[in-house]
């Protein structure tokens, strides 16, 4: 096989892996980081929200009722927010995995997710 048809097959490779991984991402709002929902809360209580960040050990919460967990700042684990959710559970969600989330800013430090995604997309805003 010569180097331009491996250099093609990569490139479709890629683009089919970043496609699969973004399926269902509402990427038009763009990606805040959490301590940029933290910080500036006021700015976005009340407002739907996509963040992203790191699911905390010990705080993974899987009862009948829903989902909840706290959210770790990818950047800076100082920065955290409470997710609720009451949708179908993601497969693989576990403690310590990277996430993506939509959902509405309920107070200065909780979202009530409507959206999980698994791993996080590469767009967001700081």
């Amino acid at each position: 096989m010569e180097k331009k048809q491996k250099t093609v097959i990569a490139v479709v490779f890629i683009a089919l892996v970043a496609a699969v991984g973004l399926w269902n991402v509402d990427l038009s709002q763009g990606y805040l980081v959490i301590s940029e929902l933290v910080e500036n809360h006021e700015d976005y209580v009340g407002q739907n929200v996509n963040t992203m960040g790191t699911i905390k050990n010990g705080t993974l919460d899987m009862s009948t009722g829903g989902i909840s967990f706290i959210l770790q700042d990818s950047e800076d684990d100082s920065f955290e927010v409470e997710v609720e959710y009451t949708g179908s559970l993601p497969a693989n969600l576990v403690e310590g995995s990277g996430i993506s989330i939509s959902g509405k800013m309920v107070s200065n430090n909780r979202v009530e997710a409507t959206q999980i995604v698994m791993g996080c997309p590469s767009k967001y805003t700081e």
